[in-house]
């Protein structure tokens, strides 16, 4: 029995509730659908699951607009809420702590440049973190992060900010004429004219959130910009007012107020602008995928939305075609570009029984494709949900920016406070001690204080996913900064991953051919690359063989089985060897094909009373090109490599030495390789773990950066908080680079929030800086900030 629950809004009366539950029990599959009008919910069960897009349509079409509550069937879940009318970090925090206080909750984070809060919790309610959002003054909406949709940072008009500018044009006249000897000045009315559009109208927006934050009893950038401005306007009407019918009117300030109004749209404009560039790396991404694709069923090719594909339907790729889903070649020759999914600038030639992914570009043949995944888990909506998690979550260096930002707006107000009556008490000048503390309300930015950790976290994390390198979360972004040893698994991370059998020696009265069957038997059905090499050289030969039966693997060791009623064993010399098998006739075999760095493995007879050593298997593998230039590239970065293997010491030390590895670490078994980690981390410090299989798991999760081969296993890349769409290594001291280019930048990013703030600040309380320039200072901190934080999209990898 499946489970749906919504909220409902716009019910009024009991009839609603009617038509509501009508039109959702028509739907085929549903046992009982059960509408509360109380709580304005409705629960719908089903014999089998059904599309929430079918129950969702249904309710609209009955004249209500319902939103899904998640399955709470749960322990913990994540809710992504869309946040409005945020404008600095104080928005932050306040939203962050009304969403903390909503029952269930365990963590909230909120991102001010993506205007997004991630919500980790049990039995989450969706109407009542909706609601705690909007009781702190704030809009908010709930973002379905199953769906391939993305929250673009809203780009507000140009219009008030040209009008603003208009109006605040002759006001700034007198002002700009006077180093060229021209005193002038506008009629007193006239400037109140211009000025109250401004400050009322056009600068409403900063009276409303300013009121939203007092109500909640904090502080915001918004209160600082109504406070400030009022003051500078209350300020000029008052002389107004009390020289009414003076013949020379004193100096007002309405310039002042609706130019800093004026500069303040401009910076919000152009911040946003700034802000929705940081978010291209997810828009390409998402506009990779096809709205429709050509689906063969009952042997008519059908044109249908990519929502109604479903898995092992087979969908027809024409040339030069985008492909639409992840699956498998059935039929067809061709090749892939995958450029924009895996950085990969080259096309991948293609072949039945190949895997084709979702957004890539097909080239010259005409594909059928067995579909193997669907929407939300395909590999195109899985790159776009990583990159959109490492984006929303915050770096521990924000924790500390967080903590100062709360206090930020209250210590500012309590400045301009003190400014305001030192520098009347002292100068006994009320009108220049008003003008000072204006600026001190006008110069502080909390907005840049803000911005500057997580558009930096945005930039960095998609210049790198545009490049085949997926970073997990920005605390993974930060840690990999400081990475001083990486640790690589030999097979497929450095070697190309596909060894052959090259050596097949026997010393036995049994046929070669006979032995080799009953070694391809024994490895029938695993995936272990050694397996592979295996069966196919058994098929190239065309021996036949069967599955083993009583099979039994043993980790990091080898196999047993029955074949034909014999017990045979195939594994490592150091298995064999504990088991009391005699080496003493291979000694020379050994030393040969060792000293050419093959990997060797033994097929052997288990009887009551011995062990019989059968056959010799060598294994070659091809190190990959890249790999050289990979370690030379890490130790430019001054980082230390380290070869984790469970390989034998002769093979290890071969490929080490042509690669110039550091340290070499081999017959370690896989449960073992956790423990070596946790060694190179008090010999080095943080440590990387570099993997493609199951078995390197466990030492992906023990290092303190994991990073799997998009080539390997899917258990590596859920494990690891990096994964490189490519299999080329020269991306490991790319993503090291991306990650110190972006913490650098975060770190000048912080500097120059601080630096505006520090400076800025003491200056207006000393009367060193007038209000309205003041103002564009504040206005164009956040706008360098963000700024800063986009030249990252220039970076471009060495792999």
């Amino acid at each position: 029995m499946a489970e749906y629950q919504f909220i409902i809004e716009g019910m009024s009366c009991a009839s609603c509730v009617s038509r509501v539950e009508k039109a959702l029990n028509k739907i085929d599959g549903v046992v009982d659908a059960t509408v509360n009008l109380a709580t304005e919910k409705a629960l719908v069960q089903s014999s089998h699951d059904i599309n929430i897009d079918i129950l969702l349509k249904a309710i609209d079409d009955s004249g209500y607009h319902a939103i899904a509550i998640p399955s709470i069937d749960k322990d913990e879940q994540q809710i992504i809420l869309s946040i409005g009318d945020m404008s600095c970090a104080s928005c932050v925090n306040r939203v962050e702590k009304a969403l903390s206080r909503v029952s269930g909750v365990k963590t909230a984070q909120v991102n001010l440049a993506t205007e997004k809060a991630t919500v980790i919790g049990a039995h989450l309610n969706i109407a009542a973190l909706i609601r705690a959002v909007e009781d702190a003054g704030y809009k908010a909406a709930f973002f379905d992060d199953k769906k391939m949709q993305i929250i673009k940072p809203r780009q507000p008009s140009l219009w008030p900010v040209i009008i603003a500018v208009l109006l605040s044009l002759p006001l700034m006249l007198p002002m700009l004429l006077e180093p060229f000897g021209l005193h002038w000045m506008l009629p007193a009315w006239t400037q109140l004219i211009l000025a109250t559009p401004v400050q009322f109208i056009l600068g409403a927006r900063f009276y409303r959130s300013a009121w939203k934050a007092v109500k909640a009893f904090a502080g915001n950038m918004d209160l600082l910009v109504a406070i400030g401005t009022t003051a500078a306007y209350g300020l000029s009407l008052y002389q107004l007012v009390l020289h009414w019918h003076s013949a020379h009117m004193p100096h007002l300030y309405f310039e002042s107020s609706a130019v800093i109004i004026t500069l303040i749209l401009f910076g919000k404009w152009l911040e946003a602008r700034a802000k929705h560039q940081t978010t291209q790396a997810i828009e390409a991404l998402s506009a990779l995928r096809p709205n429709t694709a050509r689906v063969w069923r009952e042997g008519k090719e059908l044109t249908l939305p990519v929502e109604q594909v479903n898995i092992d339907d087979i969908v027809i790729i024409k040339p030069s075609e985008r492909i639409p889903v992840d699956g498998v070649i059935v039929e067809g020759i061709s090749s892939s570009d995958e450029s924009m999914i895996t950085g990969e600038s080259l096309p991948v030639s293609k072949d039945i029984g190949d895997i084709v992914t979702g957004g890539a570009i097909n080239g010259e043949g005409l594909l059928r494709v067995k579909v193997t995944a669907v929407q939300a888990e395909s590999m195109l909506a899985k790159i776009i949900h990583m990159v959109e998690s490492a984006q929303a979550k915050k770096a521990p260096i924000q924790r500390v920016v967080d903590r100062i930002s709360a206090i930020f707006v209250p210590i500012i107000l309590l400045i301009a406070f003190m400014t305001l009556l030192a520098w009347g008490i002292f100068s006994h000048d009320w009108q220049q001690a008003l003008l000072n503390a204006v600026a001190v309300l006008v110069i502080a930015c909390p907005c840049a204080l803000g911005l500057a950790t997580p558009t930096s976290i945005m930039v960095g994390t998609g210049a790198a996913a545009r490049h085949g390198i997926l970073i997990k979360d920005a605390q993974a972004l930060e840690t990999m900064h400081s990475i001083k040893a990486v640790a690589f698994d030999k097979t497929g991370t450095l070697t190309i991953g596909k060894p052959e059998l090259v050596v097949f020696e026997t010393q036995a009265e049994i046929d070669e051919h006979k032995l080799l069957a009953i070694a391809a038997s024994m490895q029938l059905g695993s995936e272990h690359p050694l397996a592979s090499a295996v069966l196919n050289k058994a098929n190239t030969l065309n021996l036949q063989y069967s599955y083993a039966q009583n099979l039994v693997n043993v980790a990091g060791s080898g196999i047993t089985a029955a074949v034909n009623n014999h017990c045979y064993i195939l594994g490592s010399a150091r298995w064999l060897i504990s088991l009391n098998a005699d080496f003493s006739k291979w000694q020379k075999s050994i030393s040969k094909l060792q000293d050419k760095g093959y990997t060797l493995s033994w097929l052997a007879e288990k009887t009551d009373n011995s062990i019989k050593i059968l056959a010799l298997l060598g294994f070659s593998d091809t190190v990959k090109e890249q790999a050289k230039p990979a370690i030379e590239a890490l130790h430019s970065l001054g980082v230390k490599t380290v070869m984790l293997t469970g390989d034998s010491e002769s093979a290890a030390n071969t490929v080490a030495q042509s690669l110039a590895i550091d340290e070499v670490v081999a017959q370690v078994l896989p449960q073992d390789k956790a423990d070596k980690i946790y060694q190179m981390q008090k010999s080095y410090g943080k440590v990387a773990m570099v993997g493609d299989g199951v078995n390197d798991a466990p030492a992906l999760a023990a290092a303190d950066i994991g990073i799997a081969m998009g080539t390997g296993t899917d258990v590596a890349m859920h494990t690891a908080e990096v994964t490189l769409m490519r299999g080329n290594p020269l991306l490991i001291a790319d993503a090291i680079d991306i990650s110190r280019k972006t913490y650098s930048k975060i770190k000048q990013n912080l500097f120059w929030a601080f630096f505006y703030n520090l400076i800025g600040v003491p200056l207006a309380a000393f009367g060193l800086l007038n209000p309205i320039i003041a103002g564009a200072a504040m206005a164009l901190s956040s706008v360098s900030v963000v700024t800063n934080s986009l030249l990252l999209r220039r970076w471009k990898p060495k792999g």
